[in-house]
Protein backbone atom coordinates (compact mmCIF):
# COMPACT_ATOMS: atom_id res chain seq x y z
CA UNK A 1 0.00 0.00 0.00
CA UNK A 2 1.17 3.61 -0.48
CA UNK A 3 2.83 5.17 2.54
CA UNK A 4 0.33 7.24 4.53
CA UNK A 5 1.58 10.82 5.02
CA UNK A 6 0.88 12.54 8.31
CA UNK A 7 -0.57 16.07 8.46
CA UNK A 8 0.51 18.67 10.98
CA UNK A 9 -0.98 18.11 14.43
CA UNK A 10 -3.82 20.59 14.52
CA UNK A 11 -6.82 20.37 16.86
CA UNK A 12 -8.86 17.17 16.89
CA UNK A 13 -11.96 18.56 15.17
CA UNK A 14 -9.84 20.29 12.54
CA UNK A 15 -8.03 17.05 11.75
CA UNK A 16 -11.28 15.08 11.77
CA UNK A 17 -12.50 17.28 8.93
CA UNK A 18 -9.25 17.99 7.05
CA UNK A 19 -6.67 15.20 7.52
CA UNK A 20 -6.39 13.24 4.31
CA UNK A 21 -9.19 15.30 2.77
CA UNK A 22 -7.40 17.59 0.33
CA UNK A 23 -9.66 19.02 -2.35
CA UNK A 24 -9.59 17.41 -5.80
CA UNK A 25 -6.83 19.24 -7.75
CA UNK A 26 -8.40 18.60 -11.16
CA UNK A 27 -11.83 20.06 -10.38
CA UNK A 28 -11.50 21.87 -7.06
CA UNK A 29 -14.18 19.63 -5.50
CA UNK A 30 -14.12 20.22 -1.73
CA UNK A 31 -15.03 16.59 -1.01
CA UNK A 32 -12.52 14.13 -2.49
CA UNK A 33 -14.13 11.74 -4.98
CA UNK A 34 -14.86 8.07 -4.43
CA UNK A 35 -12.40 6.09 -6.54
CA UNK A 36 -14.59 3.24 -7.78
CA UNK A 37 -11.90 1.44 -9.68
CA UNK A 38 -10.31 -1.98 -9.40
CA UNK A 39 -7.04 -1.15 -11.16
CA UNK A 40 -4.82 1.77 -12.21
CA UNK A 41 -3.09 2.58 -15.51
CA UNK A 42 0.70 2.46 -15.31
CA UNK A 43 3.17 4.84 -16.94
CA UNK A 44 5.18 1.98 -18.37
CA UNK A 45 5.73 -1.32 -16.59
CA UNK A 46 6.09 -0.61 -12.87
CA UNK A 47 5.36 3.08 -13.32
CA UNK A 48 2.67 3.49 -10.67
CA UNK A 49 0.85 6.80 -10.43
CA UNK A 50 0.85 7.83 -6.79
CA UNK A 51 1.91 4.31 -5.83
CA UNK A 52 -1.38 2.74 -6.93
CA UNK A 53 -1.42 -0.49 -8.90
CA UNK A 54 -4.44 -2.60 -7.93
CA UNK A 55 -7.28 -1.84 -5.52
CA UNK A 56 -6.44 -4.59 -3.05
CA UNK A 57 -3.03 -3.00 -2.56
CA UNK A 58 -4.30 0.55 -2.30
CA UNK A 59 -7.04 2.95 -3.31
CA UNK A 60 -6.96 6.74 -2.88
CA UNK A 61 -10.27 6.74 -1.00
CA UNK A 62 -8.99 4.12 1.42
CA UNK A 63 -5.74 6.05 1.79
CA UNK A 64 -7.69 9.15 2.79
CA UNK A 65 -9.44 7.19 5.55
CA UNK A 66 -6.19 5.63 6.74
CA UNK A 67 -4.48 9.02 6.84
CA UNK A 68 -7.38 10.40 8.87
CA UNK A 69 -7.41 7.51 11.36
CA UNK A 70 -3.65 7.66 11.91
CA UNK A 71 -3.89 11.38 12.59
CA UNK A 72 -6.75 11.09 15.08
CA UNK A 73 -5.17 8.23 17.05
CA UNK A 74 -1.63 9.63 16.98
CA UNK A 75 -0.14 6.72 15.04
CA UNK A 76 2.19 6.74 12.06
CA UNK A 77 0.06 4.32 10.06
CA UNK A 78 -3.51 3.06 9.90
CA UNK A 79 -4.98 0.19 7.94
CA UNK A 80 -8.63 -0.07 6.92
CA UNK A 81 -10.45 -3.40 6.66
CA UNK A 82 -13.81 -4.79 5.61
CA UNK A 83 -14.92 -5.30 9.23
CA UNK A 84 -13.68 -5.00 12.78
CA UNK A 85 -13.12 -8.74 12.98
CA UNK A 86 -11.16 -8.68 9.71
CA UNK A 87 -8.88 -6.08 11.31
CA UNK A 88 -8.51 -8.24 14.43
CA UNK A 89 -7.80 -11.34 12.36
CA UNK A 90 -5.04 -9.56 10.44
CA UNK A 91 -3.49 -8.27 13.65
CA UNK A 92 -3.51 -11.72 15.22
CA UNK A 93 -1.92 -13.27 12.12
CA UNK A 94 0.77 -10.59 12.16
CA UNK A 95 1.78 -11.17 15.77
CA UNK A 96 1.02 -14.80 16.64
CA UNK A 97 2.58 -18.13 15.80
CA UNK A 98 1.51 -21.57 17.07
CA UNK A 99 2.39 -21.88 20.74
CA UNK A 100 1.99 -18.16 21.47
CA UNK A 101 -0.53 -17.00 24.02
CA UNK A 102 -3.14 -14.26 24.10
CA UNK A 103 -4.25 -12.75 27.40
CA UNK A 104 -7.52 -10.84 27.25
CA UNK A 105 -10.24 -9.63 29.55
CA UNK A 106 -12.94 -11.98 30.76
CA UNK A 107 -15.64 -9.64 29.48
CA UNK A 108 -14.47 -8.75 25.97
CA UNK A 109 -16.77 -8.55 22.97
CA UNK A 110 -18.06 -12.03 22.20
CA UNK A 111 -16.90 -11.91 18.58
CA UNK A 112 -13.31 -11.17 19.62
CA UNK A 113 -13.27 -14.12 22.01
CA UNK A 114 -14.90 -16.35 19.39
CA UNK A 115 -12.27 -15.41 16.79
CA UNK A 116 -9.37 -16.32 19.06
CA UNK A 117 -11.00 -19.32 20.72
CA UNK A 118 -12.48 -20.98 17.65
CA UNK A 119 -10.07 -19.96 14.89
CA UNK A 120 -6.66 -19.38 16.48
CA UNK A 121 -6.76 -21.83 19.39
CA UNK A 122 -7.21 -24.81 17.01
CA UNK A 123 -4.20 -23.44 15.13
CA UNK A 124 -2.11 -23.84 18.28
CA UNK A 125 -2.52 -20.50 20.01
CA UNK A 126 -3.25 -20.43 23.75
CA UNK A 127 -5.93 -18.17 25.22
CA UNK A 128 -6.14 -16.95 28.82
CA UNK A 129 -8.91 -14.69 30.10
CA UNK A 130 -8.49 -12.60 33.24
CA UNK A 131 -10.08 -9.71 35.08
CA UNK A 132 -8.28 -6.75 33.48
CA UNK A 133 -9.10 -4.54 36.44
CA UNK A 134 -6.96 -6.77 38.68
CA UNK A 135 -3.39 -5.78 37.85
CA UNK A 136 -1.87 -8.59 39.91
CA UNK A 137 -3.95 -11.17 38.08
CA UNK A 138 -2.91 -9.71 34.73
CA UNK A 139 0.76 -9.62 35.76
CA UNK A 140 0.64 -13.27 36.76
CA UNK A 141 -1.08 -14.22 33.50
CA UNK A 142 1.37 -12.49 31.18
CA UNK A 143 4.49 -13.59 33.01
CA UNK A 144 3.49 -17.25 33.18
CA UNK A 145 4.41 -18.69 29.79
CA UNK A 146 4.83 -16.95 26.46
CA UNK A 147 2.20 -14.21 26.46
CA UNK A 148 2.55 -12.58 23.06
CA UNK A 149 -0.50 -10.31 23.13
CA UNK A 150 -2.17 -8.45 25.98
CA UNK A 151 -5.61 -7.51 24.67
CA UNK A 152 -7.41 -4.66 26.44
CA UNK A 153 -10.98 -3.53 25.85
CA UNK A 154 -11.99 -0.44 27.77
CA UNK A 155 -14.74 0.41 28.42
CA UNK A 156 -15.64 -3.25 28.11
CA UNK A 157 -18.64 -4.69 26.31
CA UNK A 158 -21.23 -4.86 27.85
CA UNK A 159 -20.37 -4.38 31.57
CA UNK A 160 -18.45 -1.13 31.04
CA UNK A 161 -15.43 -2.21 33.08
CA UNK A 162 -12.56 0.26 32.94
CA UNK A 163 -8.99 -0.97 32.54
CA UNK A 164 -5.95 1.16 33.34
CA UNK A 165 -4.25 1.32 29.94
CA UNK A 166 -1.01 2.91 31.14
CA UNK A 167 -0.52 0.43 33.98
CA UNK A 168 -1.42 -2.55 31.81
CA UNK A 169 0.92 -1.37 29.04
CA UNK A 170 3.80 -1.36 31.50
CA UNK A 171 2.90 -4.87 32.67
CA UNK A 172 2.56 -6.15 29.13
CA UNK A 173 5.80 -4.64 27.90
CA UNK A 174 7.73 -5.95 30.91
CA UNK A 175 6.63 -9.43 29.85
CA UNK A 176 7.47 -8.85 26.19
CA UNK A 177 3.84 -8.73 25.04
CA UNK A 178 2.33 -6.57 22.32
CA UNK A 179 -0.31 -4.38 23.97
CA UNK A 180 -3.53 -4.03 21.97
CA UNK A 181 -6.42 -1.76 22.89
CA UNK A 182 -9.89 -2.05 21.39
CA UNK A 183 -10.90 1.62 21.34
CA UNK A 184 -14.28 1.11 19.69
CA UNK A 185 -16.46 2.16 22.65
CA UNK A 186 -14.48 5.31 23.43
CA UNK A 187 -13.37 6.43 19.94
CA UNK A 188 -10.22 8.54 19.54
CA UNK A 189 -12.13 11.62 20.64
CA UNK A 190 -12.53 10.28 24.17
CA UNK A 191 -9.41 8.12 24.59
CA UNK A 192 -5.89 7.98 23.10
CA UNK A 193 -4.40 4.54 23.89
CA UNK A 194 -1.14 5.01 21.97
CA UNK A 195 -0.29 8.01 24.13
CA UNK A 196 -0.90 5.81 27.19
CA UNK A 197 1.59 3.17 26.06
CA UNK A 198 -0.40 0.81 23.84
CA UNK A 199 1.23 -0.60 20.71
CA UNK A 200 -1.82 -1.15 18.51
CA UNK A 201 -5.36 0.20 18.44
CA UNK A 202 -8.20 -1.76 16.91
CA UNK A 203 -11.55 -0.33 15.88
CA UNK A 204 -14.82 -1.53 14.55
CA UNK A 205 -15.28 1.57 12.41
CA UNK A 206 -18.87 0.40 11.95
CA UNK A 207 -19.62 1.93 15.32
CA UNK A 208 -18.83 5.50 16.46
CA UNK A 209 -16.38 6.32 13.69
CA UNK A 210 -18.90 5.65 10.92
CA UNK A 211 -21.60 6.80 13.29
CA UNK A 212 -24.69 6.34 11.13
CA UNK A 213 -25.33 2.57 11.05
CA UNK A 214 -24.82 2.50 7.29
CA UNK A 215 -21.33 1.06 6.80
CA UNK A 216 -19.27 -1.94 7.94
CA UNK A 217 -15.56 -1.62 8.59
CA UNK A 218 -12.56 -2.07 10.86
CA UNK A 219 -9.16 -0.51 11.38
CA UNK A 220 -5.77 -0.88 13.00
CA UNK A 221 -3.61 2.07 14.05
CA UNK A 222 0.03 1.67 15.07
CA UNK A 223 3.53 3.10 14.87
CA UNK A 224 6.04 0.27 15.36
CA UNK A 225 7.86 -0.14 11.99
CA UNK A 226 8.12 -3.93 12.20
CA UNK A 227 4.44 -4.35 12.99
CA UNK A 228 3.52 -1.79 10.33
CA UNK A 229 5.35 -3.87 7.73
CA UNK A 230 3.71 -7.13 8.85
CA UNK A 231 0.20 -5.71 9.00
CA UNK A 232 0.65 -3.94 5.67
CA UNK A 233 1.78 -7.14 3.98
CA UNK A 234 -1.15 -9.12 5.39
CA UNK A 235 -3.66 -6.43 4.43
CA UNK A 236 -2.42 -6.83 0.85
CA UNK A 237 -1.68 -10.57 0.96
CA UNK A 238 -4.92 -11.70 2.62
CA UNK A 239 -7.03 -8.94 1.16
CA UNK A 240 -9.82 -8.20 3.63
CA UNK A 241 -9.72 -4.52 2.70
CA UNK A 242 -12.50 -1.95 2.92
CA UNK A 243 -14.14 -0.97 -0.34
CA UNK A 244 -13.90 2.63 -1.56
CA UNK A 245 -17.54 3.52 -0.86
CA UNK A 246 -17.27 2.06 2.65
CA UNK A 247 -14.11 4.09 3.24
CA UNK A 248 -15.79 7.25 1.95
CA UNK A 249 -18.84 6.77 4.18
CA UNK A 250 -16.58 6.24 7.19
CA UNK A 251 -14.68 9.44 6.44
CA UNK A 252 -17.95 11.32 6.15
CA UNK A 253 -19.01 10.00 9.54
CA UNK A 254 -15.72 10.90 11.22
CA UNK A 255 -16.08 14.56 10.23
CA UNK A 256 -18.78 14.95 12.90
CA UNK A 257 -17.22 12.57 15.45
CA UNK A 258 -16.37 15.24 18.02
CA UNK A 259 -19.81 16.84 18.15
CA UNK A 260 -21.52 13.45 18.11
CA UNK A 261 -19.44 12.07 20.97
CA UNK A 262 -20.21 15.15 23.06
CA UNK A 263 -23.94 14.53 22.59
CA UNK A 264 -23.73 10.74 23.01
CA UNK A 265 -21.85 11.26 26.27
CA UNK A 266 -24.10 13.93 27.72
CA UNK A 267 -27.25 11.94 26.86
CA UNK A 268 -25.84 8.74 28.39
CA UNK A 269 -24.71 10.58 31.53
CA UNK A 270 -28.19 12.06 32.01
CA UNK A 271 -29.91 8.71 31.54
CA UNK A 272 -27.47 6.83 33.78
CA UNK A 273 -27.90 9.34 36.60
CA UNK A 274 -31.68 9.16 36.28
CA UNK A 275 -31.66 5.36 36.50
CA UNK A 276 -29.56 5.11 39.66
CA UNK A 277 -31.78 3.79 42.43
CA UNK A 278 -34.63 2.81 40.13
CA UNK A 279 -36.65 0.09 41.91
CA UNK A 280 -36.57 -2.23 38.88
CA UNK A 281 -32.78 -2.22 38.63
CA UNK A 282 -30.04 -4.01 40.50
CA UNK A 283 -27.25 -2.01 38.87
CA UNK A 284 -26.43 0.70 36.35
CA UNK A 285 -23.11 0.21 34.56
CA UNK A 286 -21.76 3.55 33.35
CA UNK A 287 -18.23 4.87 34.01
CA UNK A 288 -19.49 8.43 34.39
CA UNK A 289 -21.21 7.54 37.66
CA UNK A 290 -19.06 8.43 40.69
CA UNK A 291 -19.68 5.04 42.33
CA UNK A 292 -18.67 3.09 39.23
CA UNK A 293 -15.70 0.94 40.18
CA UNK A 294 -13.54 2.35 37.37
CA UNK A 295 -14.75 5.94 37.51
CA UNK A 296 -11.47 7.47 38.69
CA UNK A 297 -9.42 5.68 36.04
CA UNK A 298 -11.95 6.60 33.35
CA UNK A 299 -11.83 10.23 34.43
CA UNK A 300 -8.06 10.13 34.09
CA UNK A 301 -7.77 8.44 30.69
CA UNK A 302 -10.99 9.54 28.98
CA UNK A 303 -12.15 13.07 28.18
CA UNK A 304 -15.83 12.06 28.51
CA UNK A 305 -17.52 8.79 29.48
CA UNK A 306 -19.13 7.78 26.21
CA UNK A 307 -22.56 6.80 24.99
CA UNK A 308 -22.76 3.18 26.15
CA UNK A 309 -24.41 1.96 29.33
CA UNK A 310 -25.91 -1.26 30.62
CA UNK A 311 -28.42 -2.09 33.33
CA UNK A 312 -29.13 -5.23 35.37
CA UNK A 313 -32.80 -5.85 36.08
CA UNK A 314 -34.04 -7.26 39.39
CA UNK A 315 -36.58 -9.42 37.64
CA UNK A 316 -33.95 -11.56 35.93
CA UNK A 317 -34.06 -12.69 32.33
CA UNK A 318 -37.82 -12.32 32.01
CA UNK A 319 -37.74 -8.67 33.02
CA UNK A 320 -34.64 -8.00 30.92
CA UNK A 321 -36.16 -9.48 27.77
CA UNK A 322 -39.40 -7.60 28.33
CA UNK A 323 -37.54 -4.31 28.80
CA UNK A 324 -35.41 -4.83 25.67
CA UNK A 325 -38.52 -5.56 23.62
CA UNK A 326 -40.65 -2.70 24.99
CA UNK A 327 -38.79 0.48 24.12
CA UNK A 328 -39.74 2.51 21.07
CA UNK A 329 -37.01 5.08 20.40
CA UNK A 330 -34.38 2.57 21.53
CA UNK A 331 -34.67 0.09 18.66
CA UNK A 332 -33.89 -3.58 19.29
CA UNK A 333 -30.84 -4.32 17.16
CA UNK A 334 -27.24 -5.43 17.33
CA UNK A 335 -24.39 -2.95 16.90
CA UNK A 336 -23.93 0.43 18.53
CA UNK A 337 -22.48 3.88 18.08
CA UNK A 338 -24.95 5.27 15.57
CA UNK A 339 -26.83 8.53 15.85
CA UNK A 340 -29.97 6.54 16.62
CA UNK A 341 -30.44 4.81 19.97
CA UNK A 342 -30.31 1.01 20.06
CA UNK A 343 -31.03 -1.55 22.76
CA UNK A 344 -29.79 -5.12 22.98
CA UNK A 345 -29.92 -8.26 25.09
CA UNK A 346 -26.26 -9.35 25.07
CA UNK A 347 -26.64 -12.93 26.31
CA UNK A 348 -28.68 -13.84 23.23
CA UNK A 349 -27.39 -11.24 20.78
CA UNK A 350 -23.86 -9.80 20.77
CA UNK A 351 -22.47 -12.32 23.29
CA UNK A 352 -24.40 -15.47 22.42
CA UNK A 353 -21.15 -17.18 21.41
CA UNK A 354 -19.82 -17.10 25.00
CA UNK A 355 -22.89 -18.51 26.75
CA UNK A 356 -21.88 -21.37 29.00
CA UNK A 357 -18.32 -20.06 29.42
CA UNK A 358 -16.61 -17.92 32.04
CA UNK A 359 -17.33 -14.93 29.79
CA UNK A 360 -21.09 -15.43 29.85
CA UNK A 361 -23.03 -12.18 30.30
CA UNK A 362 -25.62 -12.30 33.10
CA UNK A 363 -29.06 -12.89 31.65
CA UNK A 364 -30.55 -9.90 33.45
CA UNK A 365 -28.28 -7.39 31.65
CA UNK A 366 -29.53 -5.10 28.90
CA UNK A 367 -27.19 -2.83 26.90
CA UNK A 368 -28.11 0.60 25.61
CA UNK A 369 -26.36 2.52 22.87
CA UNK A 370 -27.53 6.04 23.60
CA UNK A 371 -27.99 8.09 20.46
CA UNK A 372 -28.11 11.82 19.88
CA UNK A 373 -31.88 12.30 19.95
CA UNK A 374 -33.43 14.68 22.49
CA UNK A 375 -32.49 13.29 25.89
CA UNK A 376 -35.92 13.93 27.43
CA UNK A 377 -37.51 11.70 24.79
CA UNK A 378 -34.92 8.97 25.33
CA UNK A 379 -35.31 9.05 29.09
CA UNK A 380 -39.10 8.88 28.85
CA UNK A 381 -38.76 5.88 26.54
CA UNK A 382 -36.49 4.02 28.97
CA UNK A 383 -38.52 4.81 32.05
CA UNK A 384 -41.75 3.87 30.31
CA UNK A 385 -40.39 0.45 29.33
CA UNK A 386 -38.92 -0.50 32.72
CA UNK A 387 -41.08 -2.63 35.07
CA UNK A 388 -43.17 -0.48 37.36
CA UNK A 389 -42.63 -2.61 40.44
Amino acid sequence: MPDVPQPAQQGFSTRAIRAGQEFDPSTGAVVPPVYLTSTFVQDGIGGFRGGYEYARGGNPTRTSLETLLASLEGGTHAFSFASGLAAEDTLLRAVLTPGARVVMGNDVYGGTHRLVNRVFVPWGVELTTVDMTDLDEVRAAVTTGAARILWIETPSNPLMKISDIAALAQIGHAAGAVVVVDNTFASPYLQQPLSLGADIIVHSTTKYLGGHSDVLGGALVLSDPELVEKVGFLQFGVGAVSGPLDAWLTVRGIKTLAVRMERHSSNAQTIAEALVGHPALDAVYYPGLPDHRGHDIAARQMSLFGGMLSVALKGGSTAARSFAESTELFQLAESLGGVESLIGYPTEMTHASVRGTALEVPDNVVRLSVGIEDVDDLLADVLGALPKS
